[in-house]
């Protein structure tokens, strides 16, 4: 295939997916260590394709179901997904699946916050949502996982 064609890939695998500009930029970063399709080889551009079908993303595949859930509906709920993702693949949790996700929010912040919603992608305050990203980020680096 062709950078182009590759590129292509990717942008209908985010579209399919429901990832906007910034979180395809974050997890291209995460992927290949790039955030611009430009400045990637063939292989990246590869991975990053690779990546969305790990999503989900069905190459070819127009309409139908997407999965059991939608996409988180913000980029930085999208972006908690993603680091999540980061972690499982690692090996460091002992529950990669989203019930997992929602069990460490609820661990971790049922003190701290007035009320914690039964699934992460309900979460709306801004600061509530960056304290999660800022804790995942700190087990990333914790465990030498790379996020960028």
């Amino acid at each position: 295939m062709t950078d182009r064609t590759l590129q292509r890939q990717i942008f209908a695998g985010c579209k399919q997916l429901g990832i906007d500009d910034d979180t395809r930029h974050d997890l291209q970063l995460v992927v290949t260590g790039k955030a611009s399709l430009s400045d990637m080889s063939d292989a990246e551009l590869r991975a990053v394709v690779e990546n969305l079908k790990e999503r989900g993303f069905k190459a070819g595949f127009n309409g139908g179901k997407k999965g059991k859930f939608k996409p988180a509906p913000r980029a930085d709920l999208r972006l908690i997904h993603v680091l999540w993702k980061l972690l499982g693949d690692a090996g460091v949790l002992d529950r990669p699946d989203r019930a997992g996700l929602n069990a460490f929010v609820r661990s971790r912040f049922e003190g701290k916050w007035q009320s914690v919603p039964i699934d992460i992608d309900a979460l709306r305050d801004a600061d509530q949502i960056n304290a999660v990203i800022r804790a995942l980020k700190d087990m990333c680096r914790r465990n030498g996982v790379q996020t960028k």
